[in-house]
């Protein structure tokens, strides 16, 4: 994530929602640095939200009570930057962890903890120490309730890199996302699973995210998206339902929604389903927030399998980038997407003219179409509808002007 390795001198920032796994993810961190530097090697977990007692006991759940950590990870309770800096300038560590600098406050400085003097004050003091005694600054930062970083844009400039650990608390997964980096692709994520020993690094993320159904699903298809340089498999839901009293409602979540509504558009013009009067939901499986518009493909037929009731066949994906008139575009690193699928058990593959590799690939059937109601067509057309008076369903969902 930060390009091979922590720079020393470098002051890296940690985002994400409450409860995450932020402070986990560190202490693993911490405990990884003190593994790998050798001897001597030590790390300063400066704490302003748990006391050392607290971060002692998460230690223990991680199993690092034990071994180099135990004796090379010094914890330390305090609030004032100031303190905190000469703290790390008498041990030197390797690393120095600051876990938040919201909580952080100095004392030459009027204000509470955490508004925007004080936050400026703070990340400005540690960057300076970061960078004229080379030790690498790892600090945690609040998000606000949209999901950006709390505090003011200064934060963001001052440091070198900046990560994001997102997902549902609620579930297993996270992900790891950079949206700046200085020594490093800031295409590149890191993919985990939450366990009882804390954050584990997921071997084949693909394979994670996928769901399994016991038959045939209407408004659901698997896309291949690109994060970084690995390919990730994901499924697309959509449920499409008549709406009642009250305008239309649209909720996306883990896709962008004013991308949604670009493409119903674009279905009810150039596809002949029109979903003006209907309530539109889709979501990306397994907590994942994806922006590769290789999406707009898969989200497409996804809405029209739900809008049509008939389901998607269980062994084909599809993925490509979709027009204002219809058309279909291609997505880079088409070939790596199948190979990936190909290696999963996908047996074919929608995918735009433009750009197709005009072969099968791996054993995946590659299907060209060059427009979105051609590509709607292929994908659920042949099909069984899942349940017993399905065609009454749609045609009571959907009008005559969906039919054909």
């Amino acid at each position: 994530m930060t390009g091979g390795g922590v720079v020393p001198g470098s002051i890296v920032l940690m985002g994400g929602e409450p409860g995450i796994g932020k402070s986990t993810l560190l202490l693993q961190f911490a405990a990884g640095v003190v593994a790998g530097s050798g001897a001597g090697g030590a790390v300063l977990y400066a704490s302003g939200e748990e006391s050392a007692a607290q971060v002692r006991l998460r230690a223990g759940r991680l199993d690092l009570l034990g071994g180099p950590a135990a004796a090379s990870i010094q914890v330390l309770a305090e609030a004032e930057v100031g303190a905190v800096i000469e703290a790390a300038r008498t041990m030197r560590p390797v690393v120095l962890i600051v876990d938040s600098v919201q909580t952080l406050r100095s004392d030459d400085l009027d204000g509470p903890a955490g508004s925007v003097g004080q936050v400026r004050e703070a990340a400005a003091g540690l960057a300076a120490f970061a960078k004229s005694e080379g030790v690498a600054v790892v600090i945690v930062g609040h998000v606000t309730k949209d999901g950006s970083l709390a505090g003011p844009k200064t934060l963001e400039h001052l440091v070198d890199a900046v990560l994001t650990l997102e997902g549902d608390r609620y579930g297993s997964l996270r992900v790891l996302r950079a949206s700046k980096n200085r020594f490093g692709s800031t295409d590149e994520v890191g993919v985990f699973e939450m366990r009882e020993t804390g954050l584990i690094e997921v071997a084949d993320p693909s394979g994670a995210f996928l769901v399994r159904h016991a038959g045939p699903v209407a408004g659901s298809i698997v896309v291949p998206t690109m994060e970084g340089t690995r390919p990730l498999l994901v499924e697309v839901q959509a449920l499409v339902s008549p709406s009642g009293i009250g305008p239309p409602r649209r909720t996306a979540s883990g896709i962008d929604p004013n991308r949604m509504a670009l493409l119903l558009a674009v279905l009810g013009r150039h596809a002949g389903i029109a979903l003006g009067s209907h309530d539109v939901y889709a979501n990306i499986a397994g907590g994942l927030s994806v922006g590769d518009r290789g999406l707009d493909l898969p989200l497409s037929i996804a809405l029209a399998s739900s809008a049509r009731n008939v389901a998607v066949g269980a062994s084909t994906v599809a993925v490509g980038e979709v027009g204002l008139l219809g058309e279909l575009r291609a997505v880079p690193g088409l070939e790596r997407r199948l190979r990936e699928a190909a290696r999963l058990g996908f047996a074919r593959a929608i995918v735009p003219t433009d750009g197709s590799p005009g072969r099968d690939i791996d054993g995946i059937e590659t299907i060209a179409v060059s427009t979105l109601r051609e590509a709607v067509a292929t994908a659920i057309e042949h099909h069984e509808r899942p349940g017993r008076g399905a065609s009454s369903d749609r045609m009571t969902a959907v009008g005559p002007s969906m039919v054909g």
